[in-house]
């Protein structure tokens, strides 16, 4: 194992059956606590394409893609939930492990041809993920990756996203 796998696994916390019975969240903020080990996530997603813009899924998806996008020299895009950003929007649906939702980024969010990233902190079942690729794509932007910090391997999210280079800081 890494140093930074090792540093991301043990700011992670398991929290049992939240937000519903049965799902066991991964909760990141003892690692967003910790200066170092949020300091060689973000240097290392930041390194991972050279890109126009950075992508961050609502809502801890923006907490790692903002200091991402700086690092990097990028422009930073929010991805939120239905009705939360106030101007012109494109939306996708999609199903995840414990649900459905809506996902909007602003119209004009992007240049066409924007190289993009988009950054997320764990993908599960690659519902959310694949609703941002999606989105990037119809608003005209190529979208050159995803980034996790952690990938739930067992609910097979990775499935939904072939065709994009995904690249997971830890896989459980």
């Amino acid at each position: 194992m890494t140093e930074l796998s090792t540093l991301i696994l043990d700011g992670i916390r398991d929290v049992p059956d939240y937000p519903k019975p049965g799902v066991m969240f991964k909760d990141i903020t003892p690692l967003l606590g910790d200066p170092v080990a949020m300091a060689a996530v973000v240097e290392e997603l930041a390194g991972l394409h050279p890109v126009d813009k950075i992508v961050g899924i609502e809502a801890r998806g923006f907490i790692l893609a903002a200091p991402v996008a700086y690092r990097a020299g990028a422009g930073f895009v929010p991805v939120r939930k239905k009705g939360k950003l106030p101007a012109e929007t494109l939306e996708e649906s999609y199903d995840l492990e414990y649900g459905s939702a809506t996902i909007e980024v602003h119209r004009d969010a992007f240049t066409p041809g924007d190289r993009v990233l988009v950054v997320d902190d764990v993908l599960a079942t690659g519902g959310t993920a694949r609703a941002a690729v999606d989105l990037v794509k119809r608003a005209g932007a190529e979208v050159v990756g995803i980034a996790v910090l952690m990938e739930l391997a067992f609910l097979r999210g990775r499935e939904r996203l072939t065709g994009v280079d995904l690249r997971s800081l830890v896989i459980v």
